[in-house]
């Protein structure tokens, strides 16, 4: 008989587009071939170009790259100069799965603990839309750990 996951009533999550997922200590965002070819063609550059340019190498692959700012660490794409006035995501519409399924990460799921951990980082956990069980699977099943 499978285990019942501690959140099988479903977790709290709507992100409030503050950028604390896009930044801050040095880590890595993976992205698949066709998602770097999305991204290349939006922004006007080849494929080689988007390597080039916007990605960088990793113990765990090739991953989206960083800007050093007085925040922390920001993704490449992470806008802070916008009308809104808050950090928004350049290419939003075709972000990395990584970035899509965020908070949804098996190793954000493991625990109680765990999820409690990424709500100090992240304000829009436990906050907002009740997420469903099947939702959570959904996503949690894409993140490649």
């Amino acid at each position: 008989m499978a285990q019942r996951e501690w959140y099988a009533d479903g977790l709290r999550f709507e992100c409030t587009q503050c950028g604390a997922c896009c930044t801050g200590r040095p880590g890595f965002v993976l992205f698949t071939d066709e998602e770097a070819a999305a991204i290349a063609e939006r922004i006007g550059v080849t494929p080689e170009e988007f390597h080039e340019k916007y990605t960088h190498d990793t113990a765990a692959g090739r991953s989206l790259a960083e800007v050093k700012t007085e925040f922390g660490y920001d993704c490449v794409f992470l806008d802070r100069d916008n009308d809104l006035g808050k950090p928004l995501c350049s290419i939003h519409d075709l972000r990395p799965t990584q970035c899509r399924t965020f908070p949804f990460w098996p190793e954000n799921l493991r625990s109680r603990a765990a999820w409690n951990r990424v709500a100090r980082e992240c304000e829009g956990v436990n906050q907002g839309k009740l997420v469903p069980i099947e939702e959570i699977r959904i996503q949690r099943d894409q993140h490649k750990s």
